[in-house]
């Protein structure tokens, strides 16, 4: 997942490296001591890492745009990431949101390189209310043996 601009820029370099590298494979011959199945192999899993990373450079620019306004999860294993999502909608960068909060910039990078692990549940409220994200969520019992 992207989640600043600094990546966002490093994200799209290595996609036009990528196009380049796999047009490139798919222009060549496999050479006498590869395998013509290792070789297609190759280019497949290229294509593959490229098209993982498109999928992120768009994800991104359409949470900068506004065109993803919320998820839906089914997990609170899934709120960390709603909350970086959050911020990138917001139009918000990491020191930005670190200011809010009155932490270090470093705190929040933290955060969110490790989806917010270290974050305590008091953290995770104080970044959701910092962003205006509203939390709907259905809590259902599971009934006891009788």
């Amino acid at each position: 997942m992207i989640t600043n601009q600094r990546q966002y820029s490093i994200t799209k370099s290595e996609v036009v490296r990528f196009e380049e590298a796999l047009a490139a494979a798919r222009a060549s011959e496999p050479s006498p001591d590869v395998d013509p199945l290792i070789h297609k192999a190759m280019g497949d899993g290229l294509a593959s890492q490229l098209d993982d990373l498109r999928t992120e450079v768009m994800e991104y620019e359409a949470l900068r745009a506004g065109g993803i306004t919320g998820r839906v999860f089914h997990s609170l294993t899934d709120l960390p990431k709603a909350l970086i999502e959050a911020r990138i909608a917001a139009g918000l960068s990491q020191r930005t949101l670190a200011e809010m909060l009155d932490l270090h910039e470093q705190q929040i990078q933290k955060y969110e390189a490790t989806v917010y692990a270290g974050a305590s549940l008091e953290r995770i409220q104080q970044v959701a209310d910092a962003l205006g994200v509203e939390i709907e969520e259905t809590v259902r019992y599971t009934a006891a043996d009788a």
